[in-house]
């Protein structure tokens, strides 16, 4: 099945589908992975997340509920989703997730109730955490798949654009854009950029487990980076959380809609 399909048909359907059998409202629905990221493999599965709301009786239960859907994942589609109260509690943590979901250039639905906290989401962000997020993300992955002598060419990109994520966060004080061109034609030096191209050209042509030579001058990069960013964090003032009063109004009028 083409991709066009997937997109147009196939996910609308099953986001109806899931309303239908949840008795929920799908307030917005994103891709969050490499098609939103602009780096998809040929053989990339979609990664379609959304926040939903139940109905407001559901969230007077004094019994325990489940606040995730987790509705698909096979070879094609990766789909699941977070109950409208869980997003907002992680947003007033500043949970990097909900950033991304907010500003994914592919959007498969949105709402009115999503555009209202759509306008509120980026007074949530803090700096610091931000970072840590996106250092600690390039970190762990650095370690675990890139020291061999061949290595998951895609993991270099899950790498570079954590730490890109950092230096924007850096020069802009805001959440970074999804795009990973965005982020590159930003904050990547010039002379990496043609190491960059290249690259994406090969994982573009490849599949999801192509393994290629380490490439010792990108991961020569991708250590004076960590060590750069990881020297600057700890300058970085202390975070302090916004207040709840907007998220709680938006909660209520939400589910009371």
């Amino acid at each position: 099945m083409d991709d066009y399909t997937i997109q147009n048909v196939i996910i609308p359907e099953k986001l109806r589908e899931i309303e239908q059998k949840e008795n929920v409202r799908i307030l917005h629905c994103v891709e969050s992975g490499s098609r939103a990221w602009g780096f998809p493999s040929p053989d990339s599965d979609f990664d379609v997340r959304f926040i939903y709301v139940r109905p407001k009786e559901y969230y007077l239960r004094l019994d325990k509920t489940r606040d995730v859907i987790e509705w698909q994942l096979d070879e094609t589609l990766d789909i699941n989703g977070w109950d409208l109260k869980k997003a907002l509690v992680l947003l007033y943590s500043s949970n990097p997730t909900l950033f991304e979901w907010n500003h994914s250039p592919v959007v498969y639905k949105t709402t009115d109730e999503w555009q209202k906290i759509s306008a509120v989401i980026n007074r949530y962000f803090q700096e610091k955490s931000g970072l840590y997020h996106y250092f600690r993300t390039a970190q762990k992955t650095y370690a675990e798949h890139l020291q061999g002598e061949t290595v998951r060419l895609k993991k270099y990109f899950y790498v570079l654009r954590p730490l890109l994520a950092c230096r924007w966060i850096l020069c802009n004080h805001c959440p970074p854009p999804m795009r990973f061109a965005e982020l590159v034609s930003a904050c990547l030096e010039p002379p990496m950029q043609s190491v960059i191209n290249e690259l994406l050209e090969r994982k573009m042509h490849s599949d999801e487990f192509y393994k290629g030579k380490r490439i010792d001058v990108l991961n020569a990069y991708l250590e004076s980076s960590m060590a750069e960013i990881e020297k600057k964090l700890s300058a970085i003032p202390a975070d302090h959380p916004h207040d709840w009063e907007t998220l709680n109004r938006i909660f209520l009028e939400t589910v009371l809609f």
